[in-house]
């Protein structure tokens, strides 16, 4: 795989290319080299000619393969995908210009904003990427640590180092990994439990998050020139979101809290240790002020050795109270054995406070040691993570809260027939119920598995807050909220175990968060959250907390209204919250779920934080990180700088600079928006739910012509696929919907409509001038051009063929070729631009370099796909198809 076509520019792809190469040589044998290479030489010729306008077909020689050898190539091709985008990782393909906190401070400068009023800003600011479960990374994290592994020995290669530290040749050790990755095996031979996503969350959180944003931070001190607030800080829902998971429980839920307060306090130990080791300051050659000499007087630590070292003697004492707090909080002695003895620390405040004691004393000496170093990242990882790391959201569906309390009501004899009352009858029997300290749980009384499991499930949140702290879990969201009585049911569960309390000043420890999802729940969002504040114990609790939080969802967005509807209805349900909110004198705090793929909100973050309605992020936002996005952004710590400075860069942006669009434009291009969605959304909903509202043919459709039914068999998380056991397209979950699209190479969900809502929009030169002018429907095309570029109609036509009832094929398969071409065309019209991606020639080459390793892996997948749903049994073929999944997923660099 030496000579690699469309990479003169990128040295790394040639270099890792031809060990993969070598490889393969070494360990396939030669004829599975040069079968590899006349298969990757043909796919080249064929893409070449392609793009020169010459479609004539090439034989690839796919059918000379035997299934031994269909599994290796396929291998050697996700191999070299996996290579390429970590050379592209390595040379900033990835990376978007403008996308750090200096250039944002130099924009805002420019158009008047200082500094002062940046950090105004960031004095009530909260930004958080919060990872979440959801099974979109196919790979195998021992994958990805070689992957990891292969981008620390290049980074040594950067900087003509020729020995690792343990004296391996730098070439050789990355030729190690590599044959490493071709002997690891890809696929999981079994499904992961929840624990296992707990431990693969708590590596990046632990081994990335913990010692990069300290350090980022220490930048963002630099370029503003005084500590900035501790505003960015990690959220997860791994552990706690039970939406449709029914293997995650209290038990669950108090394994995950665990496990990230003994990973944090274990880099509290071993930064302190290290500390003591640093700071050999002798009271012979510098005074110590008096906070200090207490401090250490305290420690107990009387060795004579170190008498003249009250900050050793200090760090001492610390150690000793951070080991006990250790043994308190995990059950487990601290890994380093404490010399002293110390009393547990009551939370991260004091154990700060004792930092900060230290670092006061050596500011006030003056010179070098009066700056941050070491002692400061981790007083500022102390404020970051806390003694829990990351903040736990909690999660369930509003539909399992509301037959929880019914159940609590009929039991207690309160309510016998809660599901019967209207909305009006239950808002006042629930506000009723929360008034009093009353619990309508008895220890007595018999419950459902349901019921019983959400009672255990607020009862530990409530042993975490104790135990950890309240920032441990602060948000619960509901799912599928679609009334105020959706939020008063989980207060009610919440006062059962004391983290909501009435009287004459109601309190809630933990915020009850809706999560609107579907086009009407959108639409809805705002009356529900006006009659939300419109209760008096609601506006005490927002009044003392400072904000609201609303999540809005991208993913079941798409899949009910397909995506220009979905991105201008999050669009529109954002800028009516923010009247909502304004005139209920609340602070708003927008929580994004977006996924990796276009079509779960996929794309740029950067792009998309500065495309929110003006107004709208108030310097305060939280987004989810799932799947391969989790990997692919904080899989090392250059790359998690790199993606956590553009998401606060680009909320200082679009928090902070003047409106781009005058109020006139604003009305003309939404009103163009509104026309244009309503066409995009009567077409999508045609398509795929039918204008008689039966998508049963649709349905077959989809089942057959794309592996939907085989990506089940990849063992990539703990959750069911679909909701119910229904197979209707509502049912199922978004995740394997835009997956499934993605492999047939339709990607369906990321363009579906437009292309006939741009067609049949007469005014084109308002849709240009919408296009320059407006960085939201910039964005939205942009997305829109990558997930098009990635796509391939006659790779589809050949999926197509898998569906069985060919007149049913025939009357849908068209209408998606249409409606394709028509989006290509209409957004090349519309950015004027002559092909796609024209103004884009870095993500250009990179989608080209990939092309022609993806077609090979489309067609044998399909042939597989054909001899199993033929009857085929040979264990062969079935790991040849979740290969093939893998694979793809791996060279588009995204799955759902």
């Amino acid at each position: 795989m030496a000579d690699l076509p469309g990479i003169a520019n990128n040295p790394d792809i040639r270099f890792l290319g031809k060990l993969l190469g070598d490889v393969i040589r070494t360990y396939g044998g030669d004829a599975l080299y040069a079968r590899t290479e006349a298969i990757r030489t043909a796919s080249v010729d064929r893409h070449r000619t392609k793009n020169d306008g010459d479609a004539a077909e090439t034989d690839l020689g796919l059918d000379a393969l035997s299934l031994d050898e269909t599994l290796d190539f396929v291998r050697g091709f996700m191999l070299f995908s996996m290579l390429a985008n970590l050379a592209e990782d390595r040379q900033g393909v990835t990376a978007e210009q403008g996308a750090d906190l200096a250039a944002a401070l130099e924009r805002l400068a420019g158009e008047g904003i200082d500094k002062a009023q940046v950090m105004g800003l960031l004095d009530h600011a909260l930004i958080a990427p919060v990872l979440t479960a959801h099974p979109t990374e196919v790979r195998r994290k021992s994958m990805i640590d070689h992957r990891n592994r292969i981008a620390a020995l290049m980074r040594l290669r950067d900087g003509d180092v020729r020995e690792t530290p343990d004296g391996d040749d730098v070439e050789e050790a990355i030729l190690r990994q590599i044959a490493l990755l071709w002997q690891t095996r890809v696929l999981r031979r079994e499904r992961l439990y929840v624990t296992d996503e707990v431990e693969i969350a708590l590596s990046y959180l632990r081994d990335v998050f913990l010692p990069a944003l300290p350090a980022l931070y220490q930048r963002w001190d630099r370029a503003l020139g005084e500590r900035v607030p501790s505003f960015l800080r990690p959220g997860s829902w791994i552990g706690g979101d039970r939406d449709g998971n029914p293997f995650v429980t209290a038990e669950s839920l108090k394994a995950a809290l665990a496990k990230a307060s003994e990973a944090v306090l274990g880099y509290y130990l071993d930064a302190v240790h290290a500390l003591g080791a640093e700071l050999s300051i002798s009271t012979n050659l510098a005074p110590a002020d008096d906070a200090v000499i207490a401090l250490a007087d305290a420690s107990g630590d009387t060795a004579e050795s170190r008498s003249d070292e009250p900050y050793r003697r200090a760090l001492s004492g610390i150690y000793a109270r951070l080991a006990a707090t250790h043994l308190a909080l995990t059950g487990k002695p601290a890994p380093r054995t404490a010399a002293l003895k110390g009393e547990r620390y009551a939370d991260p405040q004091a154990f700060r406070a004792d930092l900060v004691t230290i670092a006061r004393a050596l500011r006030s000496g003056g010179g070098a040691l009066s700056s941050g170093g070491a002692l400061g990242r981790l007083i500022r990882a102390c404020e970051t993570f806390g003694f829990h790391l990351a903040t736990l959201d909690l999660r369930q569906n509003s539909a399992v809260h509301e037959r929880v309390v019914a159940e609590l009501l009929k039991v207690a004899g309160v309510e016998a027939d809660y599901l019967a009352l209207t909305e009006s009858q239950r808002v006042s029997l629930l506000r009723h119920e929360l008034s009093n300290a009353r619990p309508l749980a008895s220890p007595f009384a018999d419950y459902s598995d349901e019921t019983r499991s959400e009672l255990a499930i607020v009862r530990a949140a409530a042993e975490a807050h104790a135990t950890y702290g309240p920032a441990c879990i602060v948000q619960h969201i509901v799912s599928m909220a679609q009334s105020v009585s959706d939020l008063l049911e989980l207060n009610i569960l919440l006062k059962e175990a004391g983290l909501y309390r009435g009287g004459d000043t109601p309190s809630a420890a933990i915020m009850a968060v809706p999560l609107f999802e579907t086009i009407g729940d959108l639409e809805a969002a705002p009356g529900i959250m006006t009659e939300w504040f419109s209760l008096p114990e609601v506006r005490g609790i927002t009044a003392a907390r400072g904000f609201q939080e609303v999540m809005i969802g991208y993913s079941d967005s798409n899949k009910d209204g397909g995506y220009l509807t979905s991105t201008w209805s999050l669009s529109k349900a954002s800028t009516a919250l923010k009247g909502v909110f304004a005139g209920a004198g609340v602070g708003m705090q927008l929580f994004h779920g977006r996924g990796g793929a276009v079509g779960r909100g996929g794309g740029s973050a950067f792009a998309a934080i500065r495309a929110q309605p003006s107004g709208t992020v108030q310097g305060r936002i939280r987004i989810t990180e799932q799947g391969e996005v989790i990997a692919g952004k904080y899989g090392t710590r250059e790359s998690a700088i790199t993606n956590l400075e553009a998401m606060a860069s680009a909320t200082l942006l679009a928090s902070l600079e003047p409106d781009a669009l005058s109020a006139v434009d604003t009305q003309r291009f939404s009103a163009a928006m509104d026309t244009l969605s309503a066409s995009a959304f009567a077409a999508y909903r045609d398509l795929v739910y039918g204008t008689a509202g039966d998508d049963r043919g649709f349905r077959t459709f989809f089942r057959q012509m794309t592996p939907i039914v085989e990506i089940s068999g990849l063992k990539i998380g703990s959750r069911p696929a679909s909701r119910t056991k229904s197979d209707r397209i509502e049912d199922l979950r978004a995740i394997p919907w835009v997956f499934s699209w993605a492999q047939a190479r339709v990607m369906l969900p990321g363009w579906y409509g437009v292309g006939q809502a741009l067609s049949s929009f007469e005014d084109k030169g308002l849709l240009a001038e919408m296009a320059q002018g407006w960085p939201f429907f910039a964005a939205s095309l942009a997305n829109m051009e990558q997930v098009i570029a990635k796509s391939d109609m006659d790779i589809a036509a050949r999926y197509a063929t898998l569906v069985e009832d060919r007149a049913l094929a025939d009357a849908i398969f068209p209408k998606i070729v249409s409606g394709w071409q028509q989006a290509h065309d209409g957004l090349l019209q519309v950015t004027g631009q002559s092909r796609l991606l024209e103004a884009h020639p870095a993500l250009d080459a990179s989608i080209r370099l990939r092309l022609p390793y993806i077609e090979p892996l489309n067609l044998l997948q399909i042939e597989l796909i054909k001899r199993r749903r033929a009857g085929d049994e040979d264990e062969r073929i079935g790991e040849g198809i979740l290969l093939s999944i893998n694979a793809i997923a791996t060279a588009l660099r995204n799955s759902g």
